[in-house]
């Protein structure tokens, strides 16, 4: 089979584009015309070679938003519901669609689906758009005939992860916005406005008091080098992002966000409301639970928790219930567990795990309304420190010339 370019026009009249595996351009015309494309190039693609735009896109921009898989989500149950053809639903959605990215994916669905391959499979070969766990809901919905209602769940639990994710991201925008003012401020006193005192402070030589001296000292470092400091700066950012790709590296990053004072309690009830929803979500579809652990694990949002979901997954697998799989994995509070033991016993653990979510739910949305009342003190101490060295750092020498003039006088 050869790869081939194409571009055509929709069924709504929009230019669409993308590269086909076929055995002809013939083949990939017949293709499109099954899926609602008009060709109007088809052209054999240069094996290794991408253009600028699927060079971004595999880069990840353009990847749809969760809104965006909230909708989708949403549609989809809307036609499986209905009981429209699954092939005629997507084409609709293919060029209804806005976004880029989901509609080449879609279109790419397409065209798997005609070739005989069922709705999971076709989703898992875009893995960087369909999670596991997505993927894994609509294999459970084919199988059992219910798959309007994996997408009814899908969408209730993209809905209630944005809208947690969404908050909690509200909540760290006021203390990020406020130290960046701050840095902001500092850089332009020490590169600006320091080095016009300079020469008035230098009047008191080895009498400049020592707040002074390190501004100055700063200033001057600063000013000399610049670009040096920016050429250090950009390497560590180019370094922990290239960290970030590692498992390591983001598993140590993971584990530091969970170890911030305030934030970090926060950022860990967030993830164990979205561990908890997923498991109740995958259970009630019947997903086996060393699986349903399996790929929670990779969907955590965070690779320390999701290195305890195993933990629990490996626990359960040599025989142990979850409640005391739990309890050795450190990570819930003895409500829950025992929540989950009662979930057990009485044969409900899917319920009493959307309890559990409910339960993180509360506690985040608790810490969100009081978030800033905690964070103002360390605010102000911060902003509080650095105003003191600055004004210290300006008023006293100023205040030591006034007193050798006094005493000259």
């Amino acid at each position: 089979m050869a790869l081939f370019r194409y571009r055509g026009r929709s069924g709504g009249g929009e230019i669409v584009s993308g590269r086909l595996e076929a055995d002809s351009s013939a083949a990939v015309a017949a293709r499109l015309l099954n899926t609602g494309i008009t060709p109007i190039d088809i052209d054999a693609a240069p094996v290794g070679q991408l253009d600028l735009r699927e060079l971004l896109q595999k880069l990840g921009a353009g990847k749809p938003s969760s809104t965006d898989m909230v909708l989708f989500a949403r549609q989809m149950y809307a036609i499986t519901k209905a009981g429209l053809p699954l092939l005629r639903g997507l084409r609709g959605l293919a060029q209804s669609t806005h976004n880029v990215v989901l509609r080449d994916t879609l279109h790419d669905v397409l065209q798997n689906l005609e070739s005989g391959r069922d709705l999971a499979t076709c989703l898992s070969r875009h893995p960087q758009i369909f999670s596991p766990l997505f993927v894994s809901m609509v294999r459970v919905g084919e199988s059992t005939g219910t798959l309007d209602n994996a997408f009814l769940r899908l969408c209730e639990y993209l809905s209630q992860d944005q809208d947690v994710q969404d908050r909690v991201k509200a909540a760290m925008r006021y203390p990020i916005i406020v130290l960046v003012m701050i840095s902001l401020a500092v850089a332009i006193i020490t590169t600006f406005v320091i080095p016009r005192f300079a020469p008035l402070f230098k009047v008191l030589g080895n009498d400049i008091p020592w707040p002074t001296r390190v501004i100055m000292d700063s200033s001057e470092f600063v000013r000399h080098n610049g670009m040096s400091l920016l050429a250090v700066i950009a390497a560590g950012i180019l370094l922990w992002r290239h960290q970030l790709t590692t498992p390591g590296g983001r598993y140590r990053w993971d584990l530091l966000k969970l170890r911030i004072p305030v934030l970090g309690e926060l950022l860990k009830q967030s993830v164990l409301s979205r561990i908890a929803r997923s498991l109740a979500m995958s259970l009630d579809a019947g997903l086996p639970m060393i699986q349903a652990l399996t790929l929670i694990s990779r969907s955590a949002g965070n690779e320390f928790l999701g290195e305890r979901v195993l933990r629990v997954r490996d626990s359960v697998e040599r025989g142990e219930t979850l409640s005391h799989a739990a309890t050795s994995s450190g990570m819930f509070p003895p409500l829950v567990l025992q929540m989950m033991f009662v979930g057990e016993e009485i044969g409900d653990l899917g319920r009493l795990l959307e309890e559990v979510a409910g339960f993180y739910q509360r506690e985040v949305d608790y810490r969100l309304r009081n978030l800033t009342a905690m964070i103002e003190p360390i605010l102000i101490v911060c902003v509080g420190g650095m105003v003191l060295i600055l004004a210290l750092g300006v008023f006293l020498p100023m205040w030591n010339m006034i007193a050798k003039v006094a005493h000259t006088a």
